[in-house]
């Protein structure tokens, strides 16, 4: 088993996670610009040093032992604690050095996306050298990875909440009801009334949605999807009327391939909220970001 870490160790490790990431010897090669036979060593000195075998690699394919997958996710660790450590010995004249990791929902408006932009924009313009890591997820990702401290700030809509986290509203995004070209309300489209809506088949989101107080609740849900995406291919389709966010639906609209059944009577609002873990937990560069996300959208209307 390996004891105190050497300079080889961490040499070694970054090798496998090349491998491992490649999925295989062949492919990691031209990424680590070393021959196959050379990282085949290294893989086995690795695994020596270790006393398990890390992933099974020949004619039959390439794959993870059970316990190399766990190592992995121990490795990715390992150096990210390695990296952050390393840039704040570099930074050590800076007020505000780490890593700060984002996530974010997907498909938010583009004027939202652009108040992100402008948050990082003045974050970097303060004493800092912080590393920026910002990935997509679903809100129950989002919500799961702040618990676990994967992420440290997340944007966008969440249906529950969690009492250990802090939920800061920023924005709203507006939801209408469409339907497909090939629908039968497709001519009628913009004056459908609610309650003619009711009996046909509904695409609908696979979690809750409090805001959604409509009118008339659709009576034939026959399609369910966790993604806009998703629910938009059964919209397509003309056989499922569904709810889209605007701005998503609007290329869609402009090519004659979605339409509104009632902007007026069939919508709802959502809001989006940035959130943190409690505000005494914040550590400062959480804190410095956060204001400069909050002005950006108060800046903004």
């Amino acid at each position: 088993m390996l004891g105190a870490l050497s300079d080889l160790d961490l040499r070694l490790i970054r090798v496998f996670l090349a491998v491992a990431d490649a999925g295989g010897v062949t492919v990691a090669q031209t990424i680590l610009n070393v021959n196959q036979p050379t990282i085949s060593t290294q893989l086995s000195t690795l695994e020596t040093r270790l006393g398990f075998r890390l992933c099974e690699r020949g004619r039959s394919g390439f794959w993870l032992t059970e316990k190399g997958e766990r190592f992995r996710e121990q490795c990715r660790r390992l150096l990210s604690a390695v990296d952050e450590f390393s840039a704040e010995a570099r930074n050590m004249d800076r007020k505000l050095v780490g890593t700060l990791r984002i996530g974010l929902i997907g498909h938010t408006p583009i004027s939202q996306n652009a108040r992100i932009s402008d948050a990082i924009a003045r974050f970097r313009q303060r004493d800092e050298a912080v590393r920026f890591a910002i990935s997509v997820r679903s809100p129950g990702e989002l919500e799961e990875h702040l618990l676990s401290g994967a992420i440290q700030i997340a944007v966008g809509y969440f249906w529950h909440r969690v009492p250990t986290l802090d939920y800061t509203p920023l924005f709203t995004e507006r939801q209408l009801a469409f339907c497909g070209r090939g629908h039968p309300l497709f001519a009628r489209a913009g004056g459908v009334k609610p309650e003619e809506v009711a009996g046909f088949e509904w695409a609908w989101r696979s979690y809750p949605l409090p805001e959604a107080q409509l009118p008339v609740m659709p009576g034939r849900i026959t399609a369910q999807a966790d993604n806009m995406e998703a629910v938009s291919l059964l919209i397509l389709s003309g056989y499922h009327l569904g709810y889209l966010p605007e701005h998503f639906a609007a290329p869609y609209v402009a090519q004659g391939l979605l339409a509104a059944l009632n902007p007026a009577k069939l919508s709802y609002e959502v809001p989006f909220h940035m959130v943190t873990q409690k505000e005494g937990r914040r550590h400062p560069i959480i804190a410095a970001f956060v204001e400069d996300l909050q002005v950006a959208h108060a800046g903004n209307g």
